[in-house]
């Protein structure tokens, strides 16, 4: 005896080798960060509409804090437009998204 054990297995077994090689490649799953880069790819509008919402808001909050009360009324009616123009950006982005599959 030489110590190595040979091991057989039953064909039945190795029917999911088979299966895999009829289906083709694997998909690869993306990370966050890929799906993160492709979306913004996707529809850059909506981070735009994010930063803008944010800058508005800290703006805003910063004058309320020094008591510059019209300047801190102005960013944030700024903030609502900034997240209206980010709703508007994703409504968009979903209708074009939608439509390209359903051409497809």
């Amino acid at each position: 005896m030489s110590g190595k054990s040979q091991l057989t297995l039953p064909d039945e077994e190795l029917d999911w080798i088979q299966l895999r090689q009829d289906l083709g490649p694997v998909i690869e799953v993306e990370t966050t960060k890929e799906k993160l880069q492709r979306k913004i790819k996707e529809n850059p509008l909506v981070p735009l509409g994010c930063i803008a919402t944010t800058a508005a808001l800290t703006m805003g909050l910063y004058n309320f804090r020094t008591g510059n009360r019209k300047m801190s009324q102005m960013m944030m009616r700024t903030r609502i437009a900034a997240q209206g123009f980010t709703v508007a950006a994703l409504i968009v982005g979903v209708v074009m998204t939608y439509g390209e599959k359903k051409s497809n």
